[in-house]
């Protein structure tokens, strides 16, 4: 039987409980957007230099952020795409503790929410237009309530 492949890549520690959690977190995600394995992603743990590193080759902006999604690249000459290959979710684990103190609540929380938020950008989700917003975090929202996360959404004056 086929089967999802989360792989956790930890540049910045956290706990092995929190790291299986966010596994669940892709997951669950995945099911609720009725995605059949096999599908592989990679989640890298990293810190704010990295995340401002890829903010700013990639989007342009000279910043730290909290969560970065990267689709496949385009198949080399000769190479068929692996289809089963997702993407990339790439998260600040010291913008996460910041962020989790901010809202008074655990890290754990916070990667769960950071986690969900990458795999749907992965999926197609985005939150430029206040429709697609909505649309994103309802089923955020609904995602981490299905895990029992502490928390539904960022704050309602979050950007990202």
């Amino acid at each position: 039987m086929a089967s999802y492949k989360i792989h956790v890549q930890q540049k910045e520690k956290v706990l092995h409980s929190i790291a299986a959690a966010l596994r669940t977190a892709v997951t669950v995600t995945l099911r609720h957007e009725k995605k059949k394995p096999p599908i592989e992603i990679t989640l890298l743990l990293t810190d704010d230099d990295q995340l401002k590193s890829l903010n700013k080759t990639y989007r342009g902006i000279d910043a730290a952020t909290d969560v970065l999604s990267f689709a496949p690249g385009e198949a080399m000459p000769g190479m068929e795409a692996d289809e089963a290959y997702l993407g990339d979710i790439v998260i600040s684990v010291p913008t996460a503790e910041k962020q989790a103190k901010q809202g008074e609540h655990s890290l754990k929380a916070e990667l769960q929410l950071l986690t969900v938020h990458g795999t749907l950008h992965l999926l197609g989700f985005d939150h430029e237009q206040p429709e697609e917003k909505d649309r994103m975090w309802w089923t955020q929202a609904s995602i981490l309530a299905q895990l029992g996360a502490e928390i539904s959404g960022p704050p309602e004056d979050a950007e990202s």
